[in-house]
C-alpha cells in the first residue's frame, strides 16, 4: 500500500493531462511549480432533483439521514475513511406545480412532477416541497458552503399552456408575455422566504437548458422544462435583478445553464453564442451591468465527451472565450446522459468503468476548461449500483409509491468525492510540467491535477484508467515547505475500497498508481 500511496502523491502535482509510458520500469518526472497558479475553485456539488421529495418526505429517518451523510459529511470513520463526500454546493429545485396536476400534468413519471410554493389563487404554501426542504436543511446543517436555487419551468400559473413544459416546438419560452415580472417576483419571494429561515441561497438560476423544446411527439414530457431565446433570458434576468434589488437580497443570478457547452460560445440557435451575447459589452443583451448577475457562465457538459478529442477541444474553445470575456465557467450539471461513457463498447459498463469516465470528465473540465465549479446532476436516482451507473451517485430501489426503499452508494459517489471532499472552496489549481520525454508511446490513461490552499496544504487527485500501474516522480518547485508526510485515499473496483485511507510517513518522491484506480493524496 505504501507504494501505491507514493504514486498518488506524484499525481498531486500534475494538474494537466499526463502521458504515461507503457514500459513498467520507466518513470515520468513531473514538475509542480507552486507559483504557477490557475483558477480558484469555488465549489464542487450536486443536485437533489425529483427524487428528494419522496425520500425526504416519506422514507424512514435513518435511511434519509444516511443518504444526507453520504453526500454532505466531512467527518471520518474510526479507520480514517470519509463518512461522506463533503459536497460544497447543493442545488435545490424550485418546482413549477405539476405535482398537484397529477396525470393531467403530462409528465409521465409521477416522481418527476414537482410541487410549487405558489398556489393557483396566488397565495403561498411553505409546507410544500417537504422532501426537498429536508435535504436543503441537511446540507445547511452539514455546512455545505454554497446553496443554489434553480427553476426548470415558471409556475404553471404563469405558463402559456398551463403546463410545466412546452408542447410547441418553436423554441420560445413557455412564460406568458405579461408574466415576466410575476415570475421574477415569485423567485424573489422564494429566496427571501428561505433567507428568513437561515437557508440563504447564494445563487438563483431562473432558466435551465434553454436550447431544448422539452416536449415529446405524443404531447408528454419527462420533466418540467421550457425553451428560452437569449432575448427572453435577458428580459427575465433584468426583471429578476430589479425585484431582488428592491427586496434587498444579496443573492446572485446564475445564467444561462446551457444544455451543451458549445452553446456557450458558438452560434447555432436563438439560445447560443451566450457568453458573447450576455457578457459582450456591445451586445443588446449585455448583463454585466446588472448588480445581481454573477460574472459566471453556467453550462452543462452533456454530449461533449463522445471521444477524447471532443472532450478536450470543446473545453479549450470554452476556456479561451471565457478568458476573453472575463467571466468564470461553472460546469453546473452533468451525468452520463449520452453514450460517450461506453467508450466504444457495446456491452454493459461496470460501476468502476463509469467512475473512471466520470472522473475524466471532471478532470478535463477543471484542467482544460478551467472550471471554477463542478456539479453533478442527480445525487440519487432509481437504477443499478453495479452496471451502467450513468445517472446517479446513489442508486435507489423504491417501492411502487416511492414511500420507502433501499439505496446503495455507487463508485460514482466516491469518484466525485475524490474531488469534492478535499478540493475545497478557495483552493487554487496548480500547473505542472513533464520534464522527461519518453521514447515509448504516450498513455492518456493517467490524469492528475494539483491544488493548494492558503495554509500550504497540497492536494493531488490522480486517475489511472489503464490496465497497468504507472510510476511517477515529482519535482516540487518554488516551495518553502518540506512535504514528507500525508494521507493517501484510494478507490478501486474492490467493493470495500472506497476512498480507503493510508498514512504516509515518508515520501521519496516516487509513487506507483495502481491500474484502474482513483486516488487523492493530501500533504499538509
Amino acid at each position: 500500500m505504501n507504494k501505491l500511496i507514493i504514486l498518488l502523491l506524484i499525481g498531486l502535482f500534475l494538474n494537466v493531462q499526463v502521458f504515461a509510458t507503457q514500459v513498467p520500469d520507466s518513470v515520468i518526472t513531473l514538475q509542480v511549480d507552486l507559483k504557477k497558479r490557475v483558477q480558484v475553485i469555488e465549489n464542487i456539488g450536486s443536485s437533489g432533483c425529483w427524487f428528494s421529495e419522496g425520500i425526504g418526505k416519506y422514507w424512514p429517518k435513518e435511511k434519509k439521514e444516511r443518504i444526507a451523510e453520504l453526500l454532505f459529511s466531512k467527518q471520518f470513520e474510526s479507520n480514517g475513511q470519509p463518512k461522506g463526500i463533503g459536497l460544497s454546493a447543493w442545488r435545490f429545485n424550485i418546482g413549477a406545480g405539476t405535482l398537484e396536476q397529477g396525470d393531467k400534468s403530462g409528465i409521465r413519471d409521477f416522481r418527476k412532477r414537482s410541487d410549487s410554493f405558489l398556489n393557483l389563487d396566488g397565495t403561498y404554501d411553505w409546507t410544500k416541497q417537504a422532501g426537498y426542504r429536508f435535504f436543503l436543511q441537511q446540507a445547511k446543517n452539514y455546512g455545505v458552503e454554497t446553496l443554489i436555487a434553480f427553476s426548470n419551468s415558471p409556475p404553471i400559473n404563469y405558463t402559456k399552456n398551463g403546463l410545466g413544459y412546452k408542447t410547441e416546438k418553436d423554441y420560445q419560452s413557455n412564460l406568458k408575455a405579461d408574466a415576466y415580472g410575476n415570475f421574477a417576483k415569485f423567485l424573489t419571494t422564494v429566496v427571501k422566504h428561505f433567507d428568513g429561515l437561515g437557508l440563504h441561497f447564494d445563487y438563483v438560476s431562473p432558466v435551465n437548458e434553454p436550447q431544448w423544446d422539452w416536449s415529446h411527439k405524443f404531447g408528454e414530457a419527462d420533466q418540467e422544462g421550457s425553451a428560452w431565446r437569449n432575448e427572453e433570458i435577458f428580459r427575465l434576468t433584468k426583471a429578476l435583478n430589479a425585484e431582488m434589488d428592491q427586496a434587498k437580497l444579496s443573492s446572485k443570478i446564475l445564467v444561462p445553464e446551457a444544455g451543451m457547452l458549445t452553446y456557450l460560445y458558438s452560434r447555432s440557435s436563438t439560445a447560443s453564442h451566450q457568453i458573447q451575447d450576455f457578457f459582450g459589452k456591445k451586445s443588446p443583451f449585455y448583463l454585466g451591468d446588472f448588480k445581481h448577475v454573477a460574472k459566471i457562465v453556467a453550462g452543462h457538459s452533456y454530449f461533449t465527451e463522445s471521444n477524447d478529442d471532443v472532450l478536450v477541444n470543446t473545453r479549450k474553445f470554452l476556456a479561451d472565450t471565457v478568458k476573453k470575456y472575463q467571466v468564470n465557467y461553472w460546469q453546473s450539471e452533468y451525468s452520463m446522459l449520452a453514450d460517450g461513457f461506453r467508450e466504444g463498447q457495446k456491452t454493459d459498463r461496470s460501476a468502476m468503468d463509469c467512475a473512471l469516465f466520470l472522473s475524466k470528465v471532471i478532470h478535463t473540465d477543471l484542467t482544460i476548461g478551467n472550471a471554477t465549479a463542478w456539479q453533478f446532476w442527480n445525487a440519487y436516482e432509481p437504477g443499478s449500483a453495479l452496471v451502467n451507473t450513468r445517472y446517479h451517485l446513489i442508486a435507489l430501489q423504491g417501492n411502487a409509491e416511492f414511500t420507502d426503499g433501499s439505496f446503495t452508494a455507487t463508485k460514482n459517489l466516491w469518484a466525485l468525492g475524490h474531488f469534492s471532499r478535499f478540493v475545497r472552496p478557495g483552493m487554487t489549481r496548480l500547473l505542472t510540467e513533464k520534464l522527461t520525454d519518453s521514447k515509448d508511446q504516450a498513455d492518456k490513461n493517467l490524469l492528475v491535477s494539483a491544488y493548494l490552499d492558503d495554509m500550504g496544504k497540497l492536494v493531488l487527485v490522480a486517475i489511472n484508467s489503464g490496465m497497468k500501474d504507472v510510476k511517477i516522480k515529482i519535482d516540487l518547485k518554488n516551495t518553502s515547505h518540506n512535504y514528507k508526510n500525508g494521507t493517501w485515499y484510494l478507490t478501486t473496483s474492490a467493493e470495500d475500497v472506497n476512498m480507503l485511507p493510508e498514512k504516509i510517513s515518508h515520501l521519496d518522491h516516487r509513487v506507483s498508481l495502481p491500474a484502474r484506480s482513483i486516488s487523492t493524496l493530501i500533504l499538509e
